[in-house]
Parts: structure tokens; C-alpha cells; sequence
């Protein structure tokens, strides 16, 4: 084949690819009635849908940063035998089915289930309930935030933390101030990525915690319903989803160039009382 004939072929293969990925995007903006969006987006349901999607994911999204940064750093820092093993278990939601994760989760925390009994017996109720949504938000998201945060800090030359101990940072400290700037692009990045697939999750939420209005339904959870119910609000829910999903795009792109440039570049190393000889 010919160049030219070979580009050309690539260009239509690209062309067809795009045309394929923009449709569903360019009829959900067309069909939706734009300017009902507003009152719409501002009904009942919606607004209780948007405030549980909104408070789960902020108590989910502390849990992964509060608990996946120290984890990830261990990880990244730390040769052990059945590491890959445990790597393996923290990517693995990535490639579950959500409906097996919500099974899974039924299974680990429900009635019945191998922690549930203690659970009851302690007075907790977590399946349908607003803590379900979280669980199950912090279950496929986290992994999101895991292995960018392992990358970003396996990135960090470590004869800058080696020089902080030498320095006589402790090793807390070197993780504040030296490793963590270091990788804060890579973290970031990681996070916008956790909070996207915790904004669409739906598949473990549903079987997990039900749907249960102003309590476990969240906007993709009302998408769901509203396609029985009102076509129009499914459609106002999705243009909004998709406006939340672009700008979370557009900001990891943004993250990840500012991971680029500060790879490249050390914080001031923590001041240490200089010593006299």
C-alpha cells in the first residue's frame, strides 16, 4: 500500500472512531430540552439525589486520601515478600464487575455475611443505608488513587529522602515535607480520578445500598429511575454528569503536566540546627 493510501486509511479509521464516541454525546446534548435544564436539575429528587452523591463521595474521598496515602507510600518504599500479591488484591476492583463488587460487599457486611453478624451485634447496620454508599464509593474508587499514588511515589528519587535522613529528618517528616510535594501531581491526579469513578458509580451501589430516595440514591441512581418516570430530567441528570466528567478530565490532563514539571524539581529540604565543629 502507498503512503498516501496508508494515511488515508488512518485518518478514516480515526474519523470513524471519533465519530462513534462523539454521537451519544452530541444526541444527549441535543435532545435534552437545554432550557429546562435548570428547573429540572432543580426538582426534588434531583437536588436529594445531588446532595447524597455529594456527601458520600466526600467522606469516601477522605477515607481514600486519609488511608491510601500512607499506603501507597509504604507500598511504593517497601520490598516484601507477597508484595505483588497485595498490589494485586489493590488493583483488582478495577477489573470486577460492579455487580460483583456489590456482592461482594453484601457478602463481606450483610446479614448473614462474614462480618455482618458481628455488625448486628454491635448495633451497626451498614447495606442500604447512606454508609453503604460510602463503602461502596470507597471500594471501586480507591484503587483509582492507589496506583497513581504507588507510581507518583515510586517517581521520587530517593536520593532526596535518603539526604533528608542524613539531614536527620525523621521519617515522618521526609514524607511530609520531601515525598509528598515531590509526588503531589501524581496524588492529585490520582484523586481526580477516584472522585470520577466514585461520581459514576453505580453497579455495587445499587446492590449494596438499594436505591432508597433521600438516602442512597445518588445522580446516576436517579438517572436509572427517572428513565421510567421523566425522560427529560434522565437526560438533564446525564448533561450534568457529563459537564462534571469533562471538567474532571480536563483537570487531570492539567495535574498530570504539573506532575511532569515538578518531577523534575526538589522542595527546600526541612531546616536542621546547623552543628558546630
Amino acid at each position: 500500500m502507498r503512503p498516501r493510501g496508508f494515511v488515508a486509511l488512518q485518518a478514516l479509521a480515526c474519523g470513524v472512531l471519533l465519530a462513534f464516541l462523539a454521537l451519544p454525546l452530541v444526541a444527549l446534548f441535543t435532545e435534552t430540552p437545554l432550557g429546562d435544564v435548570p428547573r429540572l436539575l432543580t426538582s426534588r429528587d434531583v437536588v436529594n439525589a445531588l446532595k447524597t452523591t455529594a456527601r458520600t463521595n466526600l467522606i469516601a474521598n477522605a477515607l481514600i486520601l486519609g488511608f491510601g496515602t500512607p499506603a501507597a507510600w509504604f507500598l511504593a518504599t517497601r520490598r516484601f515478600r507477597g508484595r505483588a500479591l497485595v498490589v494485586t488484591l489493590v488493583e483488582l476492583p478495577l477489573v470486577l464487575p460492579p455487580a460483583v463488587a456489590g456482592i461482594g460487599l453484601l457478602a463481606a457486611f450483610g446479614a448473614g455475611g462474614l462480618l455482618g453478624g458481628p455488625l448486628q451485634d454491635a448495633g451497626i447496620v451498614l447495606p442500604f443505608t447512606e454508609w453503604a454508599v460510602v463503602i461502596a464509593v470507597t471500594f471501586v474508587a480507591s484503587p483509582f488513587y492507589l496506583r497513581q499514588a504507588i507510581s507518583a511515589f515510586e517517581a521520587v528519587d530517593p536520593t532526596l529522602t535518603d539526604a533528608a535522613r542524613t539531614l536527620g529528618a525523621s521519617p515522618a517528616r521526609t514524607f511530609l515535607r520531601v515525598a509528598l510535594p515531590l509526588a503531589a501531581g501524581g496524588l492529585a491526579a490520582g484523586w481526580v480520578l477516584a472522585f470520577a469513578r466514585g461520581i459514576g458509580e453505580f453497579g455495587a451501589t445499587i446492590v449494596f445500598a438499594g436505591n432508597v430516595h433521600g438516602e442512597t440514591q445518588t445522580l446516576t441512581l436517579a438517572i436509572y429511575e427517572q428513565l421510567d418516570t421523566s425522560f427529560d430530567t434522565a437526560l438533564a441528570v446525564s448533561v450534568l454528569l457529563v459537564v462534571v466528567s469533562a471538567g474532571t478530565l480536563l483537570s487531570y490532563k492539567l495535574l498530570s503536566q504539573w506532575r511532569f514539571s515538578t518531577s523534575t524539581s526538589a522542595p527546600a529540604f526541612a531546616r536542621t540546627p546547623s552543628t558546630s565543629p
